[in-house]
């Protein structure tokens, strides 16, 4: 998935401003403006679009990680990986605090089933013998249900 589509969906799972997507930008490590951002979520086809750097989206899926969970002073700062959806899945698990069976279980309320050996090959490491690359669908479906459950908590 490009950056710009995963942008749009988490603005749509957190609820939140472009002024707050700034500010986890911020959090990990990123540097925008709100004008750069409000580019970020446009529609490709929409007049001043801009497509997401890699660099910020990673530091983004930081900054999200510290929004929802808090900086842990213990711990190194986080390595902004470039953001392959492996890589933004795993971000997003760490951030929204799932267990391999909250995924399976939010994957299959969106009526897209995967096994428990099939998810933990989207999170080992590129290069490892059962490593398997994490499709646009499945990113998208996870995406899609995670919207869904954050909207029924706040309810």
């Amino acid at each position: 998935m490009i950056n710009n589509d995963v942008l749009r969906s988490l603005r749509y799972v957190l609820s939140v401003s472009e002024f707050t997507l700034v500010e986890i930008a911020l959090l990990g490590g990123g540097n925008t403006t709100q004008a750069r951002m409000n580019a970020y979520i446009k529609a490709e086809d929409e007049p001043g679009f801009e497509e997401c750097p890699q660099n910020l989206m990673a530091r983004f899926l930081n900054g999200l990680i510290i929004y929802k969970r808090g900086k842990d002073e213990s711990r190194p700062p986080l390595a902004p990986d470039l953001p392959t959806n492996n890589v933004v899945l795993k971000k997003l698990r760490v951030a929204f605090e799932l267990k391999d069976d909250d995924i399976l279980t939010l994957l299959e309320s969106v009526g897209f089933r995967i096994t428990k050996s099939e998810l933990s090959a989207l999170f080992r490491k590129e290069g490892h013998i059962n490593y398997r690359p994490c499709g646009d669908q499945l990113l998208r479906n996870f995406l899609k249900a995670l919207a869904l459950r954050e909207k029924s908590k706040a309810r």
